[in-house]
């Protein structure tokens, strides 16, 4: 990439996801939210698999708006519960549910329970001048019994990735990008641009 950066608007309305593409996206390019190019329709989210959420996200935007533009999905995945709440992460516990009623129910479907794995996937769709790339990352980790922490959102507060003793919730932003699913695909999407 050669002058100005290039600017990429990020499919979605949650100012955490964009807050932490942001930090990840640095200098290399100007990452802004929906928000700021007038889009404020609730995105349809009607995938079985994270890659077809984020998809139909970025395809959504792509088709009303001129611009280049990347959307994720993020699905956490236990294996005891066979991969739920998986691609219905966000709305495990009903459609307006809050995360500590997902968190809620997560924990109290996890009770009793000795296995404990689980990973974070985040998968993320970009389109660059009416092409579709797909990155992937992913973190291992296993569901603690109780929240710890209160930065972070979503499933952070129980949620101990492998290597660490510390939750999401429990991190520094900083931290948390470096290691994180998300941060990992974003990273991923951002080398793939400053390579082209």
């Amino acid at each position: 990439m050669h002058g100005d950066a290039m600017e990429l608007i990020f499919a979605t309305h949650n100012r955490h996801k964009l807050q932490e593409a942001v930090a990840i996206a640095g200098a290399s390019c100007v990452v802004k939210g929906l928000d700021e190019i007038g889009c404020f329709e609730e995105i349809p989210e009607t995938a079985d698999s994270l890659l077809g959420n984020a998809t139909q996200k970025v395809d959504f935007v792509c088709q009303r708006f001129p611009v280049n533009c990347f959307a994720d999905d993020t699905g956490l995945v236990i294996e005891a519960l066979d991969g739920r709440p998986g691609v219905y992460s966000a709305r495990y516990a009903g459609p307006d549910c809050s995360p500590a009623d997902n968190i809620r129910k997560v924990l109290r479907e996890m009770e009793g329970i000795t296995h404990r794995k689980a990973c974070f996937k985040t998968v993320i769709a970009l389109v660059l001048d009416g092409q579709h790339y797909f990155f992937e990352g992913r973190v291992d980790g296993e569901i603690l019994t109780e929240c710890h922490g209160a930065s972070g959102f979503g499933y952070d507060p129980i949620f101990r990735p492998d290597g660490f003793t510390t939750t999401f919730a429990e991190m520094s932003e900083d931290e948390k990008n470096r290691i994180s699913h998300r941060g990992r695909a974003l990273q991923q999407m951002i080398q793939f641009l400053k390579n082209r």
